[in-house]
Protein backbone atom coordinates (compact mmCIF):
# COMPACT_ATOMS: atom_id res chain seq x y z
CA UNK A 1 0.00 0.00 0.00
CA UNK A 2 1.35 3.49 -0.80
CA UNK A 3 -0.01 6.22 0.87
CA UNK A 4 0.62 10.21 0.53
CA UNK A 5 1.90 12.37 3.42
CA UNK A 6 1.66 15.41 1.07
CA UNK A 7 0.44 18.68 3.42
CA UNK A 8 0.82 21.82 2.25
CA UNK A 9 0.24 23.24 5.79
CA UNK A 10 2.98 21.01 7.76
CA UNK A 11 4.95 21.31 3.88
CA UNK A 12 5.70 17.32 4.28
CA UNK A 13 6.27 16.11 0.88
CA UNK A 14 6.64 11.95 1.32
CA UNK A 15 5.07 8.65 0.09
CA UNK A 16 5.11 6.13 3.26
CA UNK A 17 5.15 2.69 1.73
CA UNK A 18 3.59 -0.28 3.95
CA UNK A 19 2.68 -3.95 3.73
CA UNK A 20 -0.88 -4.79 4.64
CA UNK A 21 -0.56 -4.92 8.69
CA UNK A 22 0.97 -3.28 11.61
CA UNK A 23 4.40 -2.67 11.31
CA UNK A 24 7.34 -1.41 13.79
CA UNK A 25 9.76 -1.06 11.97
CA UNK A 26 10.55 1.92 9.05
CA UNK A 27 13.18 2.83 6.72
CA UNK A 28 13.64 6.11 5.33
CA UNK A 29 14.50 6.91 1.52
CA UNK A 30 16.60 9.55 0.61
CA UNK A 31 16.58 10.60 -2.92
CA UNK A 32 19.29 11.78 -5.63
CA UNK A 33 20.41 15.20 -6.01
CA UNK A 34 17.01 17.76 -6.66
CA UNK A 35 18.34 19.85 -9.08
CA UNK A 36 19.29 16.52 -11.19
CA UNK A 37 15.64 15.60 -10.66
CA UNK A 38 15.91 13.42 -8.13
CA UNK A 39 13.20 13.09 -5.87
CA UNK A 40 10.85 10.61 -3.94
CA UNK A 41 10.00 8.14 -6.92
CA UNK A 42 13.68 7.68 -8.28
CA UNK A 43 13.57 4.13 -9.60
CA UNK A 44 16.60 3.07 -7.66
CA UNK A 45 14.88 4.42 -4.26
CA UNK A 46 11.30 2.76 -5.21
CA UNK A 47 13.08 -0.71 -6.01
CA UNK A 48 14.48 -0.43 -2.39
CA UNK A 49 11.27 0.00 -0.89
CA UNK A 50 9.23 -2.94 -2.93
CA UNK A 51 12.36 -5.81 -1.06
CA UNK A 52 11.57 -3.52 2.10
CA UNK A 53 7.39 -3.74 1.89
CA UNK A 54 7.69 -7.25 0.83
CA UNK A 55 9.94 -7.89 3.82
CA UNK A 56 7.41 -6.30 6.23
CA UNK A 57 9.05 -3.20 6.53
CA UNK A 58 7.59 0.19 5.83
CA UNK A 59 9.39 2.89 3.83
CA UNK A 60 9.45 6.55 4.10
CA UNK A 61 10.21 7.73 0.32
CA UNK A 62 10.31 12.13 0.69
CA UNK A 63 11.13 15.00 -1.33
CA UNK A 64 13.51 17.44 -0.43
CA UNK A 65 12.20 21.43 0.24
CA UNK A 66 13.81 24.16 -1.61
CA UNK A 67 17.73 23.47 -2.98
CA UNK A 68 19.68 24.83 0.13
CA UNK A 69 22.94 24.05 -0.85
CA UNK A 70 23.00 20.92 0.43
CA UNK A 71 22.27 22.03 4.22
CA UNK A 72 18.78 22.41 3.98
CA UNK A 73 18.62 18.93 2.47
CA UNK A 74 20.57 17.69 4.95
CA UNK A 75 17.75 19.13 7.46
CA UNK A 76 15.25 17.64 5.55
CA UNK A 77 16.44 13.95 6.39
CA UNK A 78 16.50 14.96 10.27
CA UNK A 79 13.09 16.01 9.33
CA UNK A 80 12.21 12.53 7.73
CA UNK A 81 13.74 10.47 10.52
CA UNK A 82 12.30 12.50 13.47
CA UNK A 83 8.67 11.50 12.26
CA UNK A 84 9.87 7.77 11.69
CA UNK A 85 10.97 7.60 14.90
CA UNK A 86 8.29 9.27 16.60
CA UNK A 87 6.11 6.33 15.31
CA UNK A 88 8.44 3.49 14.82
CA UNK A 89 10.11 1.28 17.45
CA UNK A 90 12.86 0.37 14.77
CA UNK A 91 14.09 2.92 12.10
CA UNK A 92 16.96 2.53 8.96
CA UNK A 93 18.06 4.77 6.39
CA UNK A 94 18.89 4.54 3.14
CA UNK A 95 19.72 6.61 0.31
CA UNK A 96 20.88 7.03 -3.60
CA UNK A 97 23.87 9.34 -5.21
CA UNK A 98 23.33 12.96 -3.24
CA UNK A 99 20.77 11.14 -0.91
CA UNK A 100 23.14 8.33 -0.05
CA UNK A 101 25.95 10.87 1.08
CA UNK A 102 23.06 12.27 3.25
CA UNK A 103 22.08 9.30 4.67
CA UNK A 104 25.86 9.15 5.92
CA UNK A 105 26.12 12.48 7.09
CA UNK A 106 22.81 11.94 9.19
CA UNK A 107 23.85 8.30 10.61
CA UNK A 108 27.13 10.17 11.45
CA UNK A 109 25.42 12.74 13.54
CA UNK A 110 26.79 15.74 11.07
CA UNK A 111 24.69 18.97 11.76
CA UNK A 112 23.88 21.40 8.77
CA UNK A 113 26.62 23.43 9.68
CA UNK A 114 29.10 20.22 8.88
CA UNK A 115 29.73 19.89 12.77
CA UNK A 116 29.34 17.01 14.74
CA UNK A 117 25.84 16.59 16.36
CA UNK A 118 23.86 14.27 18.29
CA UNK A 119 23.50 10.71 16.37
CA UNK A 120 19.89 10.20 15.64
CA UNK A 121 17.74 7.14 17.38
CA UNK A 122 18.77 4.63 14.37
CA UNK A 123 19.38 1.16 13.34
CA UNK A 124 20.65 0.77 10.50
CA UNK A 125 22.07 2.39 7.29
CA UNK A 126 22.58 1.90 3.83
CA UNK A 127 24.36 4.15 1.23
CA UNK A 128 23.99 3.23 -2.63
CA UNK A 129 26.53 4.94 -4.90
CA UNK A 130 27.30 8.13 -2.31
CA UNK A 131 29.88 10.68 -3.45
CA UNK A 132 32.35 11.39 -0.44
CA UNK A 133 30.66 14.75 -0.11
CA UNK A 134 27.88 17.26 -0.58
CA UNK A 135 30.03 20.14 0.12
CA UNK A 136 33.16 21.74 1.37
CA UNK A 137 31.31 21.41 5.20
CA UNK A 138 29.49 18.65 4.59
CA UNK A 139 31.73 15.63 4.42
CA UNK A 140 31.04 11.93 4.62
CA UNK A 141 34.19 10.00 5.56
CA UNK A 142 34.50 11.64 9.23
CA UNK A 143 30.73 11.14 9.81
CA UNK A 144 31.27 7.39 8.85
CA UNK A 145 33.79 7.62 11.68
CA UNK A 146 30.75 8.06 14.05
CA UNK A 147 28.44 5.28 12.74
CA UNK A 148 28.05 2.46 15.08
CA UNK A 149 25.49 0.61 13.73
CA UNK A 150 25.24 -1.98 11.10
CA UNK A 151 26.51 -0.23 8.12
CA UNK A 152 26.81 -0.40 3.92
CA UNK A 153 27.80 0.95 0.93
CA UNK A 154 26.56 0.08 -2.35
CA UNK A 155 28.58 1.09 -5.19
CA UNK A 156 28.57 0.54 -9.48
CA UNK A 157 31.85 -0.87 -10.38
CA UNK A 158 31.35 1.29 -13.65
CA UNK A 159 30.17 4.43 -12.15
CA UNK A 160 32.03 7.32 -13.54
CA UNK A 161 30.09 10.12 -11.87
CA UNK A 162 30.45 10.04 -8.00
CA UNK A 163 33.46 9.65 -6.12
CA UNK A 164 32.69 6.55 -4.79
CA UNK A 165 36.02 5.28 -4.14
CA UNK A 166 37.25 7.10 -0.96
CA UNK A 167 33.63 6.12 0.88
CA UNK A 168 33.93 3.07 -0.38
CA UNK A 169 37.93 2.59 1.04
CA UNK A 170 37.28 3.93 4.67
CA UNK A 171 34.06 1.64 4.92
CA UNK A 172 36.23 -1.59 4.31
CA UNK A 173 38.54 -0.12 6.57
CA UNK A 174 35.59 0.53 9.21
CA UNK A 175 34.53 -3.53 8.26
CA UNK A 176 30.95 -2.50 6.75
CA UNK A 177 29.48 -4.44 4.33
CA UNK A 178 30.76 -2.85 1.33
CA UNK A 179 28.82 -4.32 -1.94
CA UNK A 180 30.02 -4.10 -5.93
CA UNK A 181 27.52 -4.26 -8.63
CA UNK A 182 28.30 -4.52 -11.88
CA UNK A 183 26.97 -1.44 -13.19
CA UNK A 184 27.06 2.13 -13.59
CA UNK A 185 25.69 5.06 -11.29
CA UNK A 186 22.54 4.96 -12.46
CA UNK A 187 22.52 0.64 -12.79
CA UNK A 188 20.35 0.89 -15.72
CA UNK A 189 18.86 -2.50 -16.19
CA UNK A 190 19.74 -3.00 -12.27
CA UNK A 191 17.69 -1.25 -10.44
CA UNK A 192 15.84 -5.32 -9.41
CA UNK A 193 19.24 -5.79 -8.38
CA UNK A 194 19.77 -2.80 -6.14
CA UNK A 195 16.74 -2.95 -4.68
CA UNK A 196 17.32 -6.45 -3.42
CA UNK A 197 21.20 -5.57 -2.67
CA UNK A 198 19.86 -2.66 -0.05
CA UNK A 199 16.75 -3.94 1.05
CA UNK A 200 17.83 -7.12 2.51
CA UNK A 201 20.81 -5.76 4.33
CA UNK A 202 18.46 -3.90 5.90
CA UNK A 203 16.12 -5.99 6.73
CA UNK A 204 18.60 -8.39 7.81
CA UNK A 205 20.18 -5.62 10.41
CA UNK A 206 16.35 -4.82 11.08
Amino acid sequence: MRASLDSPDEGVRASLDSPDGQTGICVVACPPHPQHRGHRGDDRVAAISDVLTAGGVDCLRFDYGDWDEGYGELGDVYAALGWATERYDRVGLTGFSFGGCLSLLAAGGTGVDGAAAAKPDIEAVSALAPPSRVNDDLVALPAMERIDVPAQVVYGSRDGIADWEPVVEQAEKLDWTVTALSGDHFFVGRTAIVGEAVGEFLLDAL
